[in-house]
C-alpha cells in the first residue's frame, strides 16, 4: 500500500478567467511547493468549447515534478439530453520529462452530486463530489483501486 499524500492548496480567482495558488506537500522531501494556474484562455460557446492551459504538481502518485497542460471541454447537454462534459488534452510532465494525452468525463448526476472520470495519460481515477454550501467533499480511487478523500472550502 502507498504512503498517504497529504497536499494543501490555497488558491485566488484573480479575475474571472484567471486563477493562481501554491499547492503544498509538507511530507515531501524533495519538492514542497508547486505554483498552480488556471487560465480559462477562451470560454465554452454554444458550438466551441473551454479552452484551459495551466499549471500544477505533475500527475497523482508522482513524488515531485510540475505538470503544463491544456484542454479543450464540452458540456454536451443540449447535443445528447445527457449531463456529461467531456475534457481532453495534453500535458506535459517535468517527473518523467515526457508529453501525454489527457482527458476525462464529468457527470452530473444532480446540482450538488457529480463524477469525474480522470485519465491523466497513465492512470485512470474515477471521483465522485459532493458539494453543501461553500464546501465540496470529494471521495477518490486513485489507479481505480487506492481510495482517498478530499474536502475544498471557498470564501
Amino acid at each position: 500500500m502507498q504512503r498517504a499524500q497529504f497536499r494543501t492548496t490555497l488558491s485566488y480567482r484573480i479575475t474571472p478567467r484567471l486563477q493562481a495558488g501554491i499547492e503544498v506537500n509538507p511530507r515531501s522531501t524533495e519538492e514542497r511547493a508547486n505554483p498552480l494556474v488556471n487560465w480559462l484562455a477562451a470560454p465554452e460557446g454554444k458550438n466551441t468549447p473551454a479552452v484551459i492551459v495551466g499549471t500544477s504538481s505533475d500527475r497523482i502518485g508522482t513524488p515531485t515534478g510540475q505538470s503544463f497542460y491544456a484542454t479543450a471541454s464540452k458540456n454536451l447537454r443540449r447535443e445528447t439530453h445527457l449531463p456529461i462534459a467531456p475534457y481532453f488534452g495534453v500535458a506535459y510532465g517535468t517527473y518523467e520529462d515526457r508529453l501525454r494525452p489527457i482527458g476525462g468525463v464529468n457527470i452530473g448526476f444532480s446540482e450538488s452530486l457529480t463524477g469525474l472520470v480522470i485519465l491523466d495519460g497513465v492512470h485512470v481515477h474515477p471521483l465522485v463530489n459532493w458539494s453543501y454550501r461553500r464546501n465540496v467533499f470529494s471521495f477518490i480511487l486513485v489507479r481505480a483501486r487506492e481510495p482517498g478523500v478530499s474536502w475544498s472550502v471557498t470564501f
